[in-house]
């Protein structure tokens, strides 16, 4: 009978054990942020995973990537399968784990990798840590990358038991947290936020004199730990500064980048001196004055940048491989459905009120 009564109480243990289990999950899974209106960039990580056709570009970075190249352009234009692994303010240590990640799963034939984010030698922001590391399932780069990212006041364990972090947003709850909580929309086109407005730029701000252009210590580990993977991969390493005017990119900045391109027989390539070859127009080109492109800049830059990965690296035409092709048709069509759906809103609004906080 004792045994009888000590194997219930093991069984209900196990039970409870489970509920509570699956109810901070669940918990978890309503109370973390969705990302499905205004702020989209921290749905952008988790999307890479939905991928079904390997890819011969890799794009790393921050939103001087994945706002200003357009992987549709590529592929109508030189049949190159491409990804943005990016996200806001990716700094390199995460750059380098969601690459990491990436070639476990497929063998892109070149990387880009845009500097800008060098500039950083330290974890700057929780916000921007979570939108970059929320979506990655868990696995050691995960893990890795958490460690690298976190700043001063926060801890592992709530990225890993997210209830933890947002279990303060019940008063934020709205009908987009039951909609999206287990399965949520699409708001790149294989990686590329499209923004389909115009603001023009009027003048850049002052450019500030620093006290110390040195990039980071740091910063050159995880670029040589990109450099020895890629070489371990078989994967060409390209950097690139792409042509958004502000932040500024100093002179500076861009002589040590150079000169470790050299170092280490990497290609650098700074497209700001090329605004002009580009077919760039800050008049009608960018969205927010400037800092980024919108989607008639993106394209222009991805049509000038395509054929430098076509000429210079030979990165391949896929479109007569036909499960290839299918696959991109509907990417295709996905973007073009997402131009329209903005360009209806700018006739309507003024403004794209589904992609932004709003006027």
């Amino acid at each position: 009978m004792a045994k009888k009564n000590k194997k219930v109480h093991i069984i209900c243990l196990v039970l409870c054990l489970v509920f509570v289990v699956v109810a901070v999950w669940l918990l978890g899974k309503l109370m973390q942020p969705k990302y499905m209106s205004g702020v989209l960039e921290g749905a952008m990580t988790a999307e890479y995973y939905n991928e079904t056709q390997p890819h011969d570009v890799i794009f790393i970075g921050d939103c001087e990537v994945y706002e200003n190249f357009s992987p549709v352009t590529l592929w109508e234009n030189y049949g190159i399968t491409s990804y943005i692994r990016g996200s806001a303010q990716q700094l390199i240590w995460q750059s380098y784990y969601l690459l990491e990640e990436a070639l476990e799963k497929e063998s892109p034939a070149v990387v880009v990798y845009n500097v800008q984010a060098m500039k950083y030698a330290q974890p700057q922001s929780e916000a921007y840590n979570r939108m970059a590391l929320d979506g990655m399932p868990l696995s050691q780069h995960k893990i890795d990358a958490i460690n690298a990212s976190m700043c001063e006041d926060e801890d592992m364990i709530s990225y890993l038991i997210p209830l933890l972090r947002y279990h303060s947003r019940w008063s934020e709850l709205s009908s987009e947290d039951l909609e999206y909580m287990f399965k949520k929309d699409p708001v790149t086109i294989s990686g590329y936020l499209m923004r389909a407005d115009t603001k023009p730029m009027t003048k850049l701000p002052n450019v500030p004199v620093l006290e110390d252009y040195t990039i980071g210590e740091r910063c050159w580990y995880y670029l040589d730990k990109m450099r020895e993977l890629c070489q371990t991969h078989g994967t060409e390493l390209v950097l690139i500064k792409s042509p958004s005017l502000w932040p500024h990119w100093y002179d500076e900045w861009d002589e040590q980048i150079s000169a470790y391109a050299e170092k280490y027989g990497l290609d650098y390539i700074n497209l700001l001196p090329y605004a002009d070859d580009i077919g760039l127009d800050m008049q009608t080109d960018t969205y927010d004055g400037g800092l980024h492109l919108n989607v008639y800049g993106a394209e222009k830059l991805s049509k000038y940048f395509g054929r430098i990965l076509r000429d210079k690296y030979e990165v391949p035409d896929r479109r007569d491989a036909a499960d290839i092709a299918e696959c991109w048709a509907q990417k295709c069509e996905d973007y073009y459905a997402l131009l329209a759906a903005q360009k209806a809103e700018l006739e309507k609004y003024g403004y794209l009120k589904s992609w932004t906080l709003g006027e």
